[in-house]
């Protein structure tokens, strides 16, 4: 770790064929959907651009974007050409001497910029479109790059395409000495994560690698406050809306109201999606669900269609469905672990209301003809089960992702119906816990309470 410091990182160059996914690596290891230009476009990245991973806070390991290696055949022959037999065995001068030539200003100024960013670098991630077929221009760019003397780590990207050759590419690999290689999708995140990634880097370079094991550990720790975060997010949509009640006297008004709560809580539920994508780092657009999708920051489905409760295997009554309101309640299901502590999330698509139960809150209220209208309960488990699906499948985006999410409607399974139950019932007895038509919420103690049981 003494080796690298915040005014010497570890400096690692990302460099490949063109449109092999550079730029797209830089956005899912920074985590940041805006960094640089992800385009189907040749040489869209045309300068040499840095950015830092922090470690402890301090940017101890560099990332330089390179250009796409776009003519290797040539310049290996121009290699040939100039060989100096003086030079024969030693890669980074004849690179050097490549570089002082015109050629490098002139015919192979992308090349250059590379070969310059690599020799000033510590090693290098190359990067493999692993449903290109291995072709001579890749190999002698490939040998080109060794030339540099430096540590390089083939990373195969787009792995998880029906197209990729993998196989083919870690048999040329192999026959060039490079035995150590990382399957890394970085649309599609791989289950494993880019911990291998830093693990063989580790390899590479013996005096990084306490740096290196530093960097995993802050993202591990990292990734669990982050699904924390996310499940508290949903705890407090849930809780807002198990808890939302507007007391009506006037039976001609009932409809009316209805639309309103309608609206609020798909607002609410709005404000819960936004925070969740703004907590991983992807933007409004990013999500393009069958019946739900998110445009200009709407989810455009129908939130009341008593589809969207059979999709994901909620029972509703007919009242909920024909009534037009929205919800569902469920214990959280997350990824095999509980909402917080133990409960369960469900997953998203579509939309639907309840039948809104009335009843009075008190005998006040039905001695002067009043009623409250509540939430139903199917309408707090469809919410939940939207957002549990919506993590899910932001936990396995990767940030260079342009395309928008797709989510499938896949029925799920419910944990701990008692804990939610609870939940539900605590929560709907006060209705000054919910933040839904009031600038704020009344927190209290039984409030934190009652969300720790979907924790």
């Amino acid at each position: 770790m003494a080796e690298y410091t915040q005014d010497k990182p570890l400096r690692l160059a990302v460099v490949g064929h063109t449109n092999a996914g550079k730029t797209s690596l830089l956005r899912t290891l920074l985590q940041d959907a805006a960094f640089g230009e992800v385009s189907s476009r040749p040489s869209t990245t045309r300068e040499v651009v840095a950015a830092h991973l922090l470690v402890g806070g301090e940017p101890l390991i560099a990332l330089y974007d390179t250009p796409g290696l776009e003519d290797g055949l040539s310049l290996f022959a121009v290699l040939a050409e100039q060989q100096n037999e003086k030079l024969r065995h030693d890669g980074p001068a004849q690179i050097q001497q490549f570089l002082a030539s015109a050629l490098a200003a002139d015919d192979f100024e992308q090349e250059a910029k590379v070969l310059r960013q690599l020799l000033q670098s510590d090693a290098a991630l190359y990067l493999i479109d692993a449903r290109d077929p291995v072709l001579p221009k890749h190999q002698d760019e490939l040998d080109i790059l060794r030339r540099c003397g430096k540590p390089i780590l083939p990373v195969l990207n787009f792995t998880a395409s029906a197209e990729a050759n993998s196989q083919a590419w870690m048999d040329a690999l192999a026959r060039v000495n490079l035995h150590g290689w990382v399957e890394f999708d970085t649309v599609s995140l791989p289950d494993y994560g880019e911990k291998p990634l830093f693990e063989h880097l580790s390899t590479l370079l013996p005096r990084a690698r306490a740096l290196l094991q530093d960097l995993l550990r802050e993202r591990s720790q990292r990734a669990v406050h982050k699904e924390q975060a996310a499940k508290r997010i949903v705890a407090e949509l849930l809780l807002d809306v198990s808890a939302y009640a507007v007391t009506i006297k006037d039976k001609h008004n009932h409809d009316a109201q209805i639309q309103v709560m309608q609206k609020a809580v798909a607002e609410r539920e709005q404000h819960c999606l936004h925070d969740l994508l703004r907590l991983y780092g992807f933007n409004k657009s990013a999500v393009n669900l069958p019946e739900v999708a998110v445009k200009s920051g709407e989810w455009q489905s129908d939130l009341f269609s008593s589809e969207t409760f059979k999709a994901f295997g909620i029972k509703a009554s007919k009242g909920v469905a024909a009534g037009g309101a929205a919800g569902a309640s469920v214990d959280l299901l997350f990824g095999g672990m509980t909402l917080g502590a133990g409960t369960v999330m469900g997953a998203v698509a579509g939309g639907a209301w309840q039948t809104w139960q009335k009843y009075g809150r008190n005998l006040k209220h039905k001695m002067q003809g009043y009623y409250d209208v509540h939430i139903d309960e199917a309408v707090v488990r469809l919410l939940a089960a939207r957002q549990q699906q919506l993590i899910k499948a932001l936990n396995k985006r990767g940030h260079a992702a342009i395309e928008p999410l797709q989510l499938l409607n896949n029925e799920q399974k419910f944990e701990n119906p008692e804990k939610f139950k609870k939940f539900f019932m605590l929560a709907r007895e006060h209705p000054q816990w919910s933040s839904i038509d009031r600038t704020e919420h009344v927190d209290s103690n039984e409030r934190e309470a009652c969300i720790r049981l979907i924790l």
